[in-house]
């Protein structure tokens, strides 16, 4: 009787479990990123999968953000440094010193038609609308796939990105140098 009310207890908690990650699920809207110091939100609905980081190949006369090429999953992505395209002006250059253990490639989404990932020093974990005190338009946006501009309850300051912007912004899908 003992281990009938205790694989029923189990159950229970495994069923409260189940639709308590449904819910954390549906709520969360951004990936939380860093990238040079930066912190970043990218929306789940444009986001694809995370690799760890891997062997890439560089590709000479690009822009110094456009770090290379690499083979994830039997497809060849661009590496798109989000630091530096984010802040060109950053004096990080070309190079894969800052690379370490927590390390990311993002991946946009499929349906944006890009086979690109972005570079990202780590994953700070899934974050929703209610954790944020503070939401400022920005008046003169940096770049056309800077979408808003966040505060947090700790007083972080986090620029949520546009994706489907950078997908289809001019500059981004032009890596020429």
């Amino acid at each position: 009787m003992a281990n009938r009310q205790s694989l029923k207890e189990l159950q229970v908690r495994l069923a409260e479990r189940l639709t308590a990650a449904r819910t954390e699920a549906t709520t969360a809207s951004w990936l939380a990123v860093e990238a040079a110091g930066q912190r970043f939100l990218i929306p789940l609905v444009q986001s694809g999968e995370i690799f760890s980081w891997t062997n890439l190949q560089p590709v000479p006369y690009t822009k110094p953000w456009y770090v290379g090429v690499a083979s994830l999953r039997g497809g060849l992505h661009g590496v798109v440094d989000l630091g530096l395209l984010a802040q060109p002006a950053q004096s990080l250059g070309r190079t894969t010193d800052r690379v370490t253990s927590e390390t990311r490639l993002v991946s946009l989404h499929a349906a944006l038609g890009v086979n690109a990932v972005l570079w990202v020093d780590r994953l700070l974990g899934l974050r929703n609308a209610a954790m944020f005190e503070s939401v400022d338009e920005l008046a003169a946006r940096a770049h056309p796939w800077f979408a808003r501009r966040l505060g947090d309850g700790q007083g972080r300051a986090w620029q949520e990105l546009d994706l489907q912007a950078l997908a289809n912004d001019a500059e981004f899908l032009s890596i020429a140098a």
